[in-house]
């Protein structure tokens, strides 16, 4: 069996331990260009664009909610309307009926205008006369 072997350490460069550490070399300070700078823009203008926009953005958005609940209203009666008519349709149709049925036209016929039932018919034939 074989033996693995130790990984090989990284090189590091050592320090010695007498030699004191390298100081960072102290950097020359500039002294800053002044320039003028530019007056400051007010940012409120830009913060009530936005408010403006969103306050534009919710009231259509209300608006558009209005409008749809008033359709609703509007589509719900006509649906009531609609049913009314329905119901008045079907009781003219049977008041129709009713009113056409043979028993009622014979009753009304007798009550009104004193008619009465033929009691018999009788047929009469008539010969052509001969030429």
């Amino acid at each position: 069996m074989a033996a693995a072997a130790p990984a090989p350490a990284r090189a590091r460069p050592r320090r010695a331990a007498s030699a004191p550490a390298p100081r960072p070399r102290p950097r020359p300070q500039r002294q800053p260009a002044r320039r003028a700078r530019p007056a400051a823009r007010p940012r409120v203008a830009g913060g009530a664009l936005w408010i403006v926009l969103v306050a534009v953005l919710l009231a259509g958005i209300v608006a558009v909610n209005v409008a749809a609940l008033r359709l609703n209203l509007e589509s719900q009666r006509l649906e009531e309307r609609r049913q009314d008519l329905l119901a008045a349709n079907a009781a003219l149709a049977s008041d129709l009926s009713s009113l056409g049925a043979a028993s009622r036209v014979e009753s009304a016929a007798r009550g009104r205008l004193g008619l009465v039932d033929a009691e018999g018919a009788s047929y009469v034939r008539v010969r052509r006369p001969k030429p």
